[in-house]
């Protein structure tokens, strides 16, 4: 269990990763929100900051991981942070937002871009915890990442609602490795003085030197449960379920959409080819993945496998295990279903090293939703304009 933190005590306590900082319990009263006790800020909204839009001390972006039209997301096994935005209705250009938002990344990655490091707040991670209006520090971060030029950090992003098109931030942020933040730098911070006697190294060489430490926490491999593989909300079991249906007249058919996915899940996969269906050998497609640079690389082959089965309906060993016994030598598996892959099925891949990757039914609704497919709607458009029947 997290760690947590009292109320009472939260304006002297250091912010410490996964921590869990807790609100005052009184649901009608909005001084009891932790945030602005932890950090002296304001008490509501997803973007937050001491000091003025155009000079901040700091900055505190927070997030509840689960709207569907924005999926902020956190690699922490990566320590990459993405964060979308604050304008999110239509009405407004980019940057003209009631918390300036928009305007605040603009400036933040403007900065990043000509090296003015040191005119770049700290960024304060936050989410929402379930309990309540308790939150939860996820860490230090920093804008850009190690590896991403200066078009890919920053992206003005189109959305349309009800027919009215507008433009939102995707922004992408580096976690730094800072297990603890200390209360006397987040006091210096208020007192303008960033870089003084408490100011964590890390964050330092950044601001010096421009060295991105991500906080790296690598996963302990493990097989998901059957809820961690279907998908949860009604928006997604309805993609889920439009897709089953477009195909369950012919199942077979299914094939091609399940390699399309995996094209949409990695641009590496370059290009497969279907299988006879009389001949597939436990595999419906063959496929080649490509490492290294475009002019400099190799292929490596893999198997697909697509079962179009209702939420009901486990991939069981016997499945799995045709597909496994039929991988060549240097090949891997891609094994996708709608929806999900029985314990047992699961264990042995994982237990025994298989080498297939598993894209269950709540991973197909977040390849669709990274490439813009979010709703029933556009799933059943980018079906019937990509696998027209006969």
């Amino acid at each position: 269990m997290p760690n947590k933190i009292k109320f009472e005590n939260l304006e002297n306590s250091n912010l410490i990763i996964d921590c869990i900082y807790e609100s005052s319990r009184k649901i009608d009263d909005i001084s009891g929100e932790p945030l602005s006790k932890i950090l002296n800020c304001g008490n509501q909204g997803g973007f937050r900051y001491r000091g003025s839009s155009q000079k901040l001390q700091y900055l505190i972006l927070t997030s509840s991981l689960n709207e569907i039209d924005w999926p902020d997301y956190l690699d922490e096994e990566n320590g990459k942070f993405i964060y979308y935005g604050d304008n999110r209705t239509p009405g407004h250009e980019l940057h003209d937002t009631k918390k300036k938002g928009n305007l605040i990344l603009k400036n933040i990655f403007e900065d990043l871009h000509l090296e003015h490091r040191e005119k770049i707040p700290p960024i304060f991670i936050f989410t929402k915890s379930p309990q309540k209006r308790d939150v939860e520090f996820k860490g230090l971060a920093v804008p850009g990442a190690l590896g991403l030029s200066q078009t890919e950090d920053l992206i003005a992003i189109w959305k349309s609602n009800q027919g009215e098109r507008f433009q939102n931030y995707k922004s992408i942020f580096t976690i730094l490795d800072i297990p603890v933040v200390n209360r006397k730098w987040i006091n210096e911070l208020i007192n303008n003085n960033p870089l003084g006697d408490n100011c964590p190294k890390t964050w330092k060489n950044w601001v010096k030197r421009g060295i991105y430490k991500p906080l790296l926490a690598k996963k302990v491999k493990k097989h998901r449960s059957k809820e961690e593989q279907l998908s949860e909300n009604q928006n997604e079991k309805n993609i889920i379920n439009t897709i089953i249906n477009y195909f369950n007249q012919k199942p077979t058919s299914f094939e091609k959409c399940a390699a399309e996915i995996a094209k949409l899940m990695d641009k590496n996969i370059i290009d497969y080819e279907l299988t006879m269906p009389s001949r597939d050998g436990g595999r419906d497609a063959i496929g080649n993945y490509r490492i290294g640079l475009e002019e400099n690389s190799i292929n490596v082959e893999f198997a697909l496998e697509a079962k179009l089965y209702s939420k009901n309906t486990p991939v069981t060993v016997k499945e799995t295990s045709r597909l496994i016994s039929r991988l060549r030598h240097r090949q891997f598996g891609i094994l996708v279903t709608t929806s999900y892959l029985a314990t047992q099925a699961y264990q042995e891949i994982i237990e025994d090293k298989h080498p297939i990757v598993v894209i269950a039914s709540k991973d197909i609704v977040k390849i669709l939703k990274n490439s813009g497919i979010d709703t029933a709607k556009k799933t059943k458009n980018w079906l019937t304009s990509s696998f027209p029947k006969d």
